[in-house]
């Protein structure tokens, strides 16, 4: 479902936007409209849609156009046209009483700088939404402690700003924005300010605080690193206009631009993308309606000198190497007992940077695992395709890559060997 919908925003300042809104749609530039009009372009003809429960990241540098966008959407500045559906709803239309219903009820803004109000406790600072809209005082005293301890901050709610570090204030911020229970938060460069370190750790917690309230994010950052490691999808921006928009793994797979194209060079690659988008499908046999025979003909077949072997539901029961397969078929014993656990697990979400070393010392493809079902495999070749790296031997067979070499039996037969 569409929580958010925009469709041909556009913002000019200056003597005539009206003008300036004429000339872009005749394909003028930024600059030029300046030189031309003397508007300045803040936004320009931006179309998108953000899905319920959804981490959208719009990342741009500085004069891109990704603030105003983001004070457009909440309609804290007014467009010069085009339109902003929350909840199928365009709050451009709206007068002020219900545009300020919609904030109230459905917005929740996390800013750069924290805003907090240094006069008032932590709690009363968390609270201070929920005041505004005329909520009881208990039931916002509960909501507020609620919000607090979501985000780390239990214990200090009698303390004051001042006495809290850069990243405890920004909790602060965003716990404010969350006591409001809004469906859709609005971040702003929410953690530019914060040193590195502390900057790590709040994507961390959000990302944490995401997978369990599930809200619908707008973030805005400048920086690349950050955008890939916290959206489901990244809008790139820049002179106001959308040049890019796609998940981590398709702008760093095909940038649009030479613009996209230089922001994504220099990237690390590890540390962007995960199991899931360099895992392969598996080879495997089922255990219960398999045998050796079959699961050394497939290996055979493959070039491969191990298989995965999982029960109908596909859940994983474990490895089966060629030289345990050739025995269990010597001695016609089930293949099970043969079934090693030696090997490495992965999640799909688990970062290709913890598998660089993971791959390193296992003689085994990494198996990929999902409420212990098998979802996939991954093997040397494929980390160092997704790194951008190796291209050169991504046609070669999994052997090569498994370090190990299938054995041939003679006792076996012609098409068993």
């Amino acid at each position: 479902m569409k929580k958010i919908e925009v469709r041909n925003l556009t913002k000019v300042f200056g003597p005539s936007p009206k003008k300036g809104v004429s000339l872009l749609k005749e394909g003028k530039s930024k600059d030029a409209i300046l030189k031309e009009s003397g508007n300045t372009v803040g936004v320009n003809q931006a179309t998108f849609d953000v899905n319920a429960g959804e981490f959208f990241v719009i990342m741009g540098l500085s004069g891109s156009g990704k603030s105003t966008l983001i004070r457009l959407v909440n309609r804290l500045i007014d467009p010069t046209s085009g339109s902003v559906l929350i909840d199928g709803e365009d709050i451009t239309k709206m007068n002020t009483k219900s545009l300020i219903e919609t904030r109230r009820a459905k917005l929740g803004m996390v800013f750069q700088r924290f805003a907090l109000l240094p006069h008032r406790t932590i709690q009363k600072n968390v609270e201070y939404g929920l005041e505004i809209q005329g909520i009881d005082t208990k039931e916002r005293e509960e909501k507020a402690k609620e919000a607090i301890h979501a985000v780390g901050l239990a214990g200090y709610e009698n303390s004051y700003p001042e006495e809290l570090s850069g990243g405890m204030q920004q909790r602060v911020g965003l716990a404010r924005a969350l006591a409001t229970d809004s469906d859709i938060l609005l971040m702003d460069e929410a953690f530019s300010a914060l040193d590195p370190l502390i900057r790590k750790d709040m994507q961390d917690e959000l990302l944490e605080l995401q997978d369990k309230l599930n809200k619908t994010i707008l973030f805005i950052t400048h920086d690349l690193d950050e955008a890939l490691k916290l959206g489901d999808r990244i809008a790139i921006m820049k002179d106001g206009a959308i040049v890019q928009i796609g998940t981590s793994e398709e702008i760093m797979r095909e940038p649009a631009n030479d613009y996209v194209a230089s922001f994504v060079q220099d990237v690390d690659r590890s540390k962007v993308l995960v199991a899931e988008n360099v895992m392969k499908k598996p080879d495997v046999v089922t255990s219960s309606k398999d045998g050796p025979r079959v699961a050394v003909r497939r290996m055979k077949e493959k070039g491969i000198s191990s298989i995965f072997v999982v029960d109908r539901g596909n859940v994983l029961k474990g490895l089966l190497t060629i030289e345990d397969a050739v025995k269990a078929v010597d001695l016609d014993l089930t293949l099970d007992k043969y079934l090693r656990q030696d090997y490495r697990i992965a999640k799909k979400d688990t970062p290709l940077e913890e598998l660089i070393p993971v791959a390193a010392e296992t003689n085994y493809p990494i198996a990929v695992v999902e409420n212990e079902r098998l979802r996939g495999i991954i093997v040397r070749v494929s980390i160092l395709s997704g790194l951008g790296l190796g291209k050169e031997v991504t046609n070669h067979s999994d052997k090569q890559l498994d370090e190990a070499t299938p054995i041939e039996d003679p006792k076996l037969g012609g098409d068993e060997t």
